[in-house]
């Protein structure tokens, strides 16, 4: 696995009664926490899935959150996107979720962006970090977000879902399929509005989150060239080996 360029920061004796059952996993242990305590990572939308993402990469203690996400909280949101509240309703959506993680975990660093991913900040945001996962639901700025990945040499965990069905994916820049290689053009049928139950996004956002910690950490093994997708209508889940596209217009092989 690529280690990611992460300048480890020591614990402090609160972090490590904090952090301690996840530091007894196998592989990991304060290094690891070391390192996800010295990582920052940009969530692009904290919706269904970015929600999740957020509060998981959270409580495991990365020391650096950009969340990106525009407009207000509003009722058809609250099925699925965990850090906004009915209290929050006509509120700014990044308002709510930055409170929500600062109660969760006051010891880290969260940028709150009240804006969706654009072509006047996409540059700004992932220079800003050492990763991304891209939660976001148009092509549009899932496209803007993998260009800039892999223009400047960012990991990208790339997930999505749709119904009762997800998946997900770890772009490592000149090493694997970009998300251009899968889809060379956005989807016709594709829409800003789908079904959706908060348990099926929340199944792919934790995933998305341990996809993260293990990037982070050089833990186990990920989804780097591998196509993870899921029917939870049916729980069958496959495994799909993905290949570099030659005429690929973002990572051209």
């Amino acid at each position: 696995m690529t280690e990611l360029p992460i300048t480890p920061e020591p614990l402090n004796e609160e972090e490590r009664a904090t952090y301690e059952w996840q530091s007894w996993v196998p592989g990991f242990g304060e290094p690891g926490q070391e390192r996800l305590k010295g990582a920052s990572v940009l969530i692009s939308r904290v919706g269904g899935l970015g929600s999740v993402v957020a509060y998981e990469l959270a409580a495991a203690g990365v020391g650096k959150l950009v969340l990106a996400h525009a407009g207000n909280v509003k009722h058809s949101d609250l099925n699925r996107q965990l850090l906004m509240t009915h209290s929050q309703l006509g509120k700014p959506r990044i308002e709510s979720a930055e409170r929500r993680l600062r109660e969760l975990n006051p010891h880290i660093e969260i940028v709150p962006v009240a804006e969706n991913i654009s072509e006047e900040n996409v540059e700004r945001l992932v220079g800003e970090v050492d990763l991304v996962v891209d939660c976001a639901p148009l092509f549009e700025e899932r496209f803007l977000m993998n260009r800039e990945a892999v223009r400047q040499s960012k990991p990208m965990v790339e997930c999505a879902m749709y119904d009762l069905e997800a998946q997900i994916t770890t772009i490592i820049p000149g090493e694997t399929p970009c998300l251009s290689c899968l889809f060379p053009e956005a989807p016709p049928a594709w829409k800003r509005e789908f079904p959706v139950f908060g348990a099926v996004s929340g199944t792919v956002g934790c995933m998305a989150a341990m996809e993260t910690i293990k990037l982070i950490a050089g833990l186990g093994e990920t989804l780097a060239s591998k196509l993870l997708t899921m029917d939870l209508r049916t729980m069958r889940f496959h495994s799909h080996r993905i290949s570099r596209r030659a005429d690929c217009a973002i990572c051209g092989a």
